[in-house]
């Protein structure tokens, strides 16, 4: 119980632990966020998540050079 309320807990805050997540995981961070974004958008019962805030945050953190703009472009896009 403990592990699925931690879960929880990181994505709804997913734009507060976004550094940590790019310096653990790397590139699955991009498939991260193309996964919240899509449950966010394509599923009824995700609107909780924070894909739009979740979006600018990642741009903020790719003009400063931690991500690669292009690949989150994509990857964001394409849902």
């Amino acid at each position: 119980m403990n592990t699925l309320v931690n879960i929880v807990n990181i994505m709804l805050h997913l734009d507060k632990s976004i550094f940590g997540i790019i310096q653990n995981y790397g590139l699955w961070t991009y498939l991260l966020l193309f996964f919240i974004v899509f449950c966010e958008t394509g599923l009824v019962v995700t609107a909780f998540l924070p894909g739009d805030s979740l979006i600018f945050v990642s741009g903020a953190i790719a003009a400063m050079g931690s991500m690669n703009i292009p690949i989150m472009i994509v990857g964001i896009t394409i849902n």
